[in-house]
């Protein structure tokens, strides 16, 4: 199913453009490095067998087919098709009918009815224009008592390794669009108080916010791909001459190097685990 969107609109576009399309042909990689994160939404949750599960901003699918393969009946939506596509590609190989994926809004789309005994999400949430609409939206989706549990990033400050590309590049890059916490994007929740006020304002109880601190790693070879693929400093790489090019990916491998060691890229992400009841 896909929903026409109109609430999210620039989100729509990037993710129905080169941000979802690398996402999704480099999803392996990128679930390898996020890993550690899926265990951890759902342990949240508790015991997910038998339950109906809602999956927010669910990217290439890997934390909804995890609920699946733990014996949850699991629906994971995004507003990015490649990645759907990618998401139901994998459920095909996996042999997960459990797992059902929708191209959508989830900050307008009407789901059906309260019957969502849980909402996660590993990294979905940060990306509304409007989110007290969007949680407001998603609490209507959740059964009376449905549990709540969603990872965001903190603070760029706290979270180098996301930012280094763009510290490294940043002279040669000025059309680089800046970083505003608190905007729709990757730190949109990077202040807890801010995340607080917005399930309260969306009508959610028994909100918890915690941090959380977890060592990612990947090989050499996987860094410089991602330096090159992911993130805003990717996004302008294909426009470049290539003399520009060529020095922009030189610095990009350098402001990396602080996290390499042994051919391997270990860095610490900084989150916040996000937990309410509806």
């Amino acid at each position: 199913m896909t929903q026409t969107r109109t609430a999210n609109a620039d989100q729509s576009a990037k993710w129905n453009d080169q941000a979802g399309r690398s996402w999704a042909e480099l999803s392996d990689m990128l679930d390898r490095l996020l890993e550690p994160f899926v265990p951890l939404v759902l342990d949240e949750v508790g015991p997910v067998a038998g339950l109906r599960i809602l999956d927010v901003g669910c990217g290439a699918g890997a934390l909804t087919l995890a609920a699946a393969e733990r014996g949850a009946s699991a629906l994971g939506v995004d507003i990015s098709g490649p990645l759907i596509e990618a998401a139901r590609a994998r459920a095909a190989r996996l042999g997960l009918a459990e797992a059902e994926f929708a191209e959508a809004d989830a900050q307008e789309h009407r789901f059906e009815g309260p019957g969502f005994d849980a909402l996660v999400s590993r990294f979905g949430v940060m990306f509304f224009a409007d989110p007290v609409a969007a949680f407001r939206n998603l609490r209507s989706a959740a059964r009376p008592g449905g549990k709540l549990a969603c990872l965001a990033w903190r603070a760029a400050g706290e979270n180098e390794f996301m930012t280094a590309a763009e510290r490294s590049a940043a002279d040669l890059l000025p059309e680089l669009p800046e970083r505003i916490e608190g905007e729709p994007g990757q730190f949109g929740f990077a202040e807890s108080g801010l995340v607080r006020s917005i399930l309260a304002e969306s009508g959610w109880q028994e909100v918890a916010i915690d941090a959380v601190d977890v060592e990612c790693r990947m090989t050499e070879d996987e860094l410089r791909l991602y330096g090159r693929r992911m993130g805003p400093v990717a996004a302008l790489l294909p426009g470049l001459d290539a003399h520009r090019r060529a020095e922009v990916e030189r610095r990009i491998d350098a402001g990396f190097l602080p996290w390499v060691e042994n051919g391997e890229a270990r860095f610490t992400a900084a989150c916040w685990m996000v937990t309410a009841r509806a």
